[in-house]
């Protein structure tokens, strides 16, 4: 039922997270140092969301990317900045707990 709404209104699946991950993909976490201690992925990069822009020389543009962050708000702000500097494979990863079945 729920493939059959999903068609109706248009929405395509979305990538397979825990295969570009063990693929190698860059996570990034853009939550603050602070929550960034608190807590994260092990592979995870944190570059905070007003930092990212300066972060960016530490990226490889050809390797698929996920953001994340606290509730998927800041990621998916994160991934139209990587979009608007020329990286073609990003992804908004949401909050990264939800991430952590990948590790």
């Amino acid at each position: 039922m729920m493939d059959f709404l999903k068609k109706l209104f248009g929405r395509k699946p979305g990538p397979d997270l825990g295969a570009l991950i063990a693929a190698g993909a860059t996570i990034i976490d853009v939550r603050s140092k602070g929550e960034y201690q608190g807590g994260h992925l092990k592979k995870s990069l944190n570059l905070p969301l007003d930092t990212l822009p300066a972060g960016l020389g530490k990226l490889d543009k050809t390797k698929p990317v996920i953001t994340c962050c606290a509730s998927g708000m800041r990621s998916s702000a994160a991934r139209g900045i990587l979009q608007k500097q020329g990286f073609t494979e990003v992804h908004n990863g949401g909050s990264w707990l939800g991430l952590r079945r990948f590790e």
